[in-house]
Protein backbone atom coordinates (compact mmCIF):
# COMPACT_ATOMS: atom_id res chain seq x y z
CA UNK A 1 0.00 0.00 0.00
CA UNK A 2 1.39 3.79 -0.81
CA UNK A 3 1.82 5.67 1.57
CA UNK A 4 3.67 9.39 0.89
CA UNK A 5 3.18 13.02 1.02
CA UNK A 6 3.58 15.86 -1.59
CA UNK A 7 3.90 19.47 -1.36
CA UNK A 8 4.02 21.20 -3.96
CA UNK A 9 5.92 24.61 -4.50
CA UNK A 10 3.92 27.96 -5.56
CA UNK A 11 6.24 28.67 -8.48
CA UNK A 12 5.19 30.82 -11.57
CA UNK A 13 6.54 29.10 -14.88
CA UNK A 14 6.54 30.56 -18.41
CA UNK A 15 7.56 28.20 -21.41
CA UNK A 16 8.77 28.26 -24.57
CA UNK A 17 11.19 30.30 -27.43
CA UNK A 18 10.63 33.97 -27.05
CA UNK A 19 8.96 34.05 -23.87
CA UNK A 20 11.68 36.40 -22.64
CA UNK A 21 9.51 39.17 -24.57
CA UNK A 22 7.22 39.06 -21.64
CA UNK A 23 9.55 39.81 -19.13
CA UNK A 24 8.20 43.47 -17.86
CA UNK A 25 4.97 42.02 -17.40
CA UNK A 26 6.04 39.55 -15.26
CA UNK A 27 7.73 42.53 -13.35
CA UNK A 28 4.96 44.25 -13.49
CA UNK A 29 2.91 41.00 -11.88
CA UNK A 30 4.96 41.54 -8.79
CA UNK A 31 4.14 45.00 -8.53
CA UNK A 32 8.18 45.39 -8.88
CA UNK A 33 9.45 49.11 -9.38
CA UNK A 34 13.03 48.73 -8.53
CA UNK A 35 15.05 45.82 -10.11
CA UNK A 36 18.43 44.58 -9.72
CA UNK A 37 19.51 42.42 -12.57
CA UNK A 38 22.24 39.83 -11.50
CA UNK A 39 24.65 38.37 -13.95
CA UNK A 40 27.93 36.48 -14.50
CA UNK A 41 30.03 39.41 -16.21
CA UNK A 42 29.99 36.73 -19.22
CA UNK A 43 26.49 37.17 -19.52
CA UNK A 44 26.10 40.89 -19.10
CA UNK A 45 25.59 42.01 -23.13
CA UNK A 46 22.55 39.65 -22.80
CA UNK A 47 20.57 41.07 -19.63
CA UNK A 48 21.36 44.58 -21.13
CA UNK A 49 19.79 43.67 -24.50
CA UNK A 50 16.78 42.82 -22.46
CA UNK A 51 16.05 46.33 -22.17
CA UNK A 52 15.19 46.49 -18.83
CA UNK A 53 14.61 50.57 -16.65
CA UNK A 54 16.75 48.42 -14.01
CA UNK A 55 17.45 50.48 -10.89
CA UNK A 56 21.15 48.25 -10.67
CA UNK A 57 22.90 45.46 -12.25
CA UNK A 58 25.27 43.28 -10.45
CA UNK A 59 27.38 41.29 -12.91
CA UNK A 60 29.64 39.61 -10.27
CA UNK A 61 28.04 36.58 -10.25
CA UNK A 62 30.45 33.43 -9.44
CA UNK A 63 30.40 29.77 -8.79
CA UNK A 64 29.89 28.46 -5.59
CA UNK A 65 28.61 31.87 -4.50
CA UNK A 66 31.23 33.36 -2.74
CA UNK A 67 30.49 34.73 0.67
CA UNK A 68 32.29 38.38 0.31
CA UNK A 69 31.01 38.39 -3.19
CA UNK A 70 27.30 38.12 -2.36
CA UNK A 71 28.06 40.43 0.52
CA UNK A 72 29.06 42.76 -2.19
CA UNK A 73 25.89 41.97 -3.91
CA UNK A 74 23.76 42.46 -0.66
CA UNK A 75 24.72 45.96 -0.20
CA UNK A 76 24.08 47.06 -3.58
CA UNK A 77 20.56 45.61 -3.25
CA UNK A 78 20.22 47.60 -0.23
CA UNK A 79 21.97 50.68 -1.75
CA UNK A 80 19.64 50.56 -4.90
CA UNK A 81 16.25 49.80 -2.72
CA UNK A 82 15.95 46.98 -5.20
CA UNK A 83 12.24 45.62 -4.59
CA UNK A 84 12.80 42.42 -7.25
CA UNK A 85 15.96 40.73 -8.25
CA UNK A 86 15.73 39.52 -11.96
CA UNK A 87 18.79 36.46 -12.67
CA UNK A 88 19.40 35.82 -15.96
CA UNK A 89 22.24 32.96 -16.27
CA UNK A 90 22.86 29.04 -14.47
CA UNK A 91 23.42 28.37 -11.21
CA UNK A 92 25.74 30.35 -10.10
CA UNK A 93 23.33 33.48 -11.08
CA UNK A 94 19.97 32.09 -9.58
CA UNK A 95 22.65 31.22 -6.53
CA UNK A 96 23.39 34.71 -5.95
CA UNK A 97 19.89 36.08 -6.51
CA UNK A 98 18.77 33.47 -3.89
CA UNK A 99 21.84 34.42 -1.21
CA UNK A 100 20.18 38.12 -1.64
CA UNK A 101 16.62 36.64 -1.03
CA UNK A 102 17.73 34.95 2.00
CA UNK A 103 18.54 37.76 4.26
CA UNK A 104 16.07 40.10 2.54
CA UNK A 105 13.12 38.23 0.95
CA UNK A 106 13.25 40.34 -2.39
CA UNK A 107 11.21 38.22 -4.83
CA UNK A 108 12.90 36.72 -7.44
CA UNK A 109 12.40 36.56 -11.44
CA UNK A 110 14.74 33.73 -12.68
CA UNK A 111 15.64 33.46 -16.18
CA UNK A 112 18.70 29.87 -16.67
CA UNK A 113 20.33 29.98 -19.34
CA UNK A 114 22.17 26.55 -18.62
CA UNK A 115 20.01 23.10 -17.39
CA UNK A 116 21.00 23.65 -13.63
CA UNK A 117 17.80 23.60 -12.13
CA UNK A 118 17.88 25.86 -9.52
CA UNK A 119 15.80 27.94 -10.10
CA UNK A 120 13.16 25.29 -9.19
CA UNK A 121 13.97 24.64 -5.99
CA UNK A 122 14.72 26.27 -2.39
CA UNK A 123 17.89 25.48 -1.75
CA UNK A 124 20.41 27.83 -1.53
CA UNK A 125 24.13 27.65 -0.57
CA UNK A 126 27.22 29.72 -0.14
CA UNK A 127 30.79 29.16 -0.19
CA UNK A 128 33.12 30.33 2.88
CA UNK A 129 36.74 29.10 4.50
CA UNK A 130 36.79 26.41 2.03
CA UNK A 131 33.08 24.99 2.62
CA UNK A 132 30.08 25.18 1.37
CA UNK A 133 26.96 26.04 3.67
CA UNK A 134 23.65 24.51 2.27
CA UNK A 135 20.22 24.94 2.93
CA UNK A 136 16.66 25.06 2.24
CA UNK A 137 14.15 28.43 2.79
CA UNK A 138 11.09 28.79 1.01
CA UNK A 139 12.08 32.80 0.47
CA UNK A 140 14.70 32.05 -1.98
CA UNK A 141 12.20 29.93 -4.69
CA UNK A 142 11.69 32.76 -7.13
CA UNK A 143 8.28 33.89 -8.31
CA UNK A 144 8.29 33.09 -11.62
CA UNK A 145 10.53 31.22 -13.53
CA UNK A 146 10.81 32.22 -17.63
CA UNK A 147 12.06 29.23 -19.77
CA UNK A 148 13.32 30.58 -23.22
CA UNK A 149 15.24 27.88 -25.36
CA UNK A 150 16.27 31.14 -27.61
CA UNK A 151 18.78 32.49 -24.50
CA UNK A 152 19.83 28.64 -24.45
CA UNK A 153 21.19 28.66 -28.26
CA UNK A 154 24.49 30.31 -27.41
CA UNK A 155 25.59 27.63 -24.71
CA UNK A 156 28.90 25.63 -25.75
CA UNK A 157 28.71 21.90 -26.23
CA UNK A 158 30.59 21.46 -23.10
CA UNK A 159 28.54 23.54 -20.69
CA UNK A 160 25.37 21.94 -22.39
CA UNK A 161 26.79 18.58 -21.48
CA UNK A 162 28.10 19.12 -18.13
CA UNK A 163 25.04 21.43 -16.94
CA UNK A 164 22.59 18.70 -18.80
CA UNK A 165 23.95 15.66 -17.02
CA UNK A 166 23.45 17.93 -13.68
CA UNK A 167 20.39 17.80 -14.31
CA UNK A 168 19.98 14.04 -14.90
CA UNK A 169 21.83 13.60 -11.77
CA UNK A 170 18.84 15.94 -10.05
CA UNK A 171 16.22 13.33 -11.76
CA UNK A 172 18.18 10.28 -10.48
CA UNK A 173 18.56 11.09 -6.99
CA UNK A 174 14.50 12.21 -6.71
CA UNK A 175 13.78 8.53 -7.42
CA UNK A 176 15.30 7.01 -5.11
CA UNK A 177 14.80 9.98 -1.89
CA UNK A 178 13.44 8.60 0.65
CA UNK A 179 10.32 11.17 1.06
CA UNK A 180 9.90 10.70 -3.04
CA UNK A 181 6.03 10.05 -4.18
CA UNK A 182 4.47 9.23 -7.56
CA UNK A 183 4.10 12.75 -9.05
CA UNK A 184 8.11 13.18 -8.52
CA UNK A 185 8.92 9.90 -9.61
CA UNK A 186 7.05 10.28 -12.77
CA UNK A 187 8.81 14.55 -13.33
CA UNK A 188 11.85 12.38 -12.82
CA UNK A 189 11.66 9.90 -15.72
CA UNK A 190 10.29 12.11 -18.01
CA UNK A 191 13.00 14.87 -17.30
CA UNK A 192 15.73 11.88 -17.51
CA UNK A 193 14.13 10.43 -20.95
CA UNK A 194 14.21 14.29 -22.32
CA UNK A 195 17.86 14.87 -21.22
CA UNK A 196 19.10 11.64 -22.53
CA UNK A 197 17.41 11.90 -25.92
CA UNK A 198 18.54 15.75 -26.17
CA UNK A 199 22.03 16.13 -25.13
CA UNK A 200 23.71 14.54 -28.17
CA UNK A 201 21.45 16.39 -30.69
CA UNK A 202 22.09 19.89 -28.17
CA UNK A 203 26.02 18.99 -28.75
CA UNK A 204 26.07 18.00 -32.31
CA UNK A 205 24.44 21.26 -33.17
CA UNK A 206 23.65 23.86 -30.58
CA UNK A 207 21.43 25.67 -33.13
CA UNK A 208 18.75 22.97 -33.17
CA UNK A 209 15.51 24.83 -31.49
CA UNK A 210 13.73 21.71 -30.71
CA UNK A 211 16.35 20.05 -29.05
CA UNK A 212 17.18 23.09 -26.96
CA UNK A 213 13.72 23.29 -25.93
CA UNK A 214 13.46 19.75 -25.52
CA UNK A 215 16.53 19.89 -22.87
CA UNK A 216 15.35 22.95 -21.29
CA UNK A 217 11.99 20.81 -20.49
CA UNK A 218 13.74 18.11 -19.31
CA UNK A 219 15.67 20.84 -16.95
CA UNK A 220 12.44 22.34 -15.91
CA UNK A 221 11.29 18.62 -14.56
CA UNK A 222 14.93 18.26 -12.73
CA UNK A 223 14.71 21.34 -10.70
CA UNK A 224 10.88 20.41 -9.75
CA UNK A 225 12.18 16.66 -8.46
CA UNK A 226 14.79 17.62 -6.38
CA UNK A 227 12.62 20.82 -5.43
CA UNK A 228 10.30 18.79 -3.49
CA UNK A 229 12.11 15.88 -2.22
CA UNK A 230 15.38 15.31 -0.52
CA UNK A 231 19.34 14.48 -1.89
CA UNK A 232 21.04 12.46 -0.84
CA UNK A 233 24.56 11.01 -1.56
CA UNK A 234 25.26 12.03 -4.75
CA UNK A 235 24.73 15.64 -3.94
CA UNK A 236 26.49 15.27 -0.76
CA UNK A 237 29.64 14.15 -2.29
CA UNK A 238 28.91 16.85 -5.06
CA UNK A 239 29.06 19.43 -2.10
CA UNK A 240 31.72 18.25 -0.60
CA UNK A 241 34.11 18.03 -3.74
CA UNK A 242 32.52 21.86 -4.26
CA UNK A 243 34.66 23.00 -1.19
CA UNK A 244 37.73 21.59 -3.31
CA UNK A 245 36.92 24.68 -5.82
CA UNK A 246 35.79 21.86 -8.53
CA UNK A 247 33.52 23.21 -11.04
CA UNK A 248 29.69 22.24 -10.00
CA UNK A 249 28.40 20.62 -13.27
CA UNK A 250 31.50 18.71 -14.10
CA UNK A 251 31.74 17.11 -10.89
CA UNK A 252 28.13 16.44 -11.02
CA UNK A 253 28.59 14.52 -14.36
CA UNK A 254 31.71 12.86 -13.25
CA UNK A 255 30.30 11.26 -10.26
CA UNK A 256 27.06 10.34 -10.89
CA UNK A 257 27.44 6.84 -12.62
CA UNK A 258 29.89 6.03 -9.84
CA UNK A 259 26.83 6.87 -6.96
CA UNK A 260 24.66 4.95 -8.62
CA UNK A 261 26.37 2.24 -8.89
CA UNK A 262 26.78 2.56 -4.96
CA UNK A 263 23.19 2.83 -4.90
CA UNK A 264 22.05 -0.03 -7.38
CA UNK A 265 21.56 -2.67 -5.32
CA UNK A 266 19.58 -0.97 -2.60
CA UNK A 267 17.18 1.11 -4.80
CA UNK A 268 16.64 -1.48 -7.90
CA UNK A 269 13.19 0.16 -8.57
CA UNK A 270 14.77 3.65 -9.26
CA UNK A 271 17.74 1.73 -11.58
CA UNK A 272 15.51 0.04 -13.65
CA UNK A 273 13.21 3.33 -14.02
CA UNK A 274 16.40 5.33 -14.69
CA UNK A 275 17.24 2.42 -17.21
CA UNK A 276 13.99 2.91 -19.02
CA UNK A 277 14.23 6.91 -19.34
CA UNK A 278 17.38 6.19 -20.66
CA UNK A 279 16.17 3.71 -23.16
CA UNK A 280 18.42 1.45 -24.09
CA UNK A 281 21.68 4.49 -23.68
CA UNK A 282 24.26 3.76 -21.04
CA UNK A 283 24.73 6.06 -18.79
CA UNK A 284 28.83 6.20 -18.81
CA UNK A 285 28.66 5.98 -22.17
CA UNK A 286 26.37 8.79 -22.93
CA UNK A 287 28.70 10.99 -21.00
CA UNK A 288 31.79 10.07 -22.92
CA UNK A 289 29.96 10.26 -25.85
CA UNK A 290 29.51 13.91 -24.94
CA UNK A 291 32.95 14.67 -24.44
CA UNK A 292 33.10 15.55 -21.08
CA UNK A 293 35.88 14.80 -18.72
CA UNK A 294 35.33 11.91 -16.75
CA UNK A 295 38.22 11.96 -14.11
CA UNK A 296 37.93 14.26 -11.09
CA UNK A 297 41.58 14.63 -11.64
CA UNK A 298 40.45 16.26 -15.11
CA UNK A 299 38.83 19.08 -13.17
CA UNK A 300 41.31 19.90 -10.45
CA UNK A 301 40.83 17.30 -7.76
CA UNK A 302 44.30 16.11 -6.11
CA UNK A 303 44.40 12.51 -5.18
CA UNK A 304 45.84 13.50 -1.94
CA UNK A 305 42.21 14.91 -1.45
CA UNK A 306 40.10 11.76 -2.24
CA UNK A 307 40.19 10.39 1.26
CA UNK A 308 39.42 13.69 3.35
CA UNK A 309 36.56 14.52 0.93
CA UNK A 310 35.35 10.57 1.84
CA UNK A 311 35.85 11.58 5.37
CA UNK A 312 34.12 14.70 5.15
CA UNK A 313 31.14 13.37 3.35
CA UNK A 314 30.94 10.06 5.81
CA UNK A 315 30.86 12.45 8.70
CA UNK A 316 27.48 14.19 8.02
CA UNK A 317 25.91 11.84 5.26
CA UNK A 318 22.23 12.65 3.93
CA UNK A 319 19.75 10.49 3.91
CA UNK A 320 20.55 7.35 1.28
CA UNK A 321 19.27 4.13 0.74
CA UNK A 322 22.46 2.66 0.66
CA UNK A 323 24.09 3.06 4.50
CA UNK A 324 26.88 5.97 3.57
CA UNK A 325 29.98 3.79 5.22
CA UNK A 326 33.81 5.40 4.46
CA UNK A 327 35.13 2.60 2.64
CA UNK A 328 32.19 2.26 0.26
CA UNK A 329 32.53 6.21 -0.15
CA UNK A 330 36.56 6.16 -0.64
CA UNK A 331 36.32 3.54 -3.25
CA UNK A 332 33.68 5.24 -5.34
CA UNK A 333 35.66 8.60 -5.27
CA UNK A 334 38.71 6.72 -5.63
CA UNK A 335 37.03 5.35 -8.69
CA UNK A 336 35.54 8.68 -9.62
CA UNK A 337 39.10 10.35 -9.74
CA UNK A 338 40.84 7.83 -11.96
CA UNK A 339 37.98 7.73 -14.42
CA UNK A 340 37.23 3.82 -13.72
CA UNK A 341 33.95 2.56 -15.22
CA UNK A 342 31.97 1.70 -12.30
Amino acid sequence: MRSFVYTGLPSRVVFGAGSIAGLPDEIDRLGARRVLLISTPGRAEMVIALGINAAGHFDRALMHTPAEIVEEARGLAADVKADCCVVVGGGSTIGFGKAIALTSSLPIIAVPTTYSGSEMTTIWGISEGGGKKTGRDPKVLPKTVIYDPDLTLGLSAATSAASGMNAIAHCAEALYAHDGNPIVSLMAEEGIRALAAALPKVVADGRDIEARSEALYGAWLAGATIGTTSIALHHKLCHVLGGFGLPHAETHSIVLPHALRYNADAAPEAMSRISRALQGRDLWQLQRSLGLPMRLADIGMKREDVARAAKLAVAAPYPNPRPVEYDGVLALLTSAYEGRRP
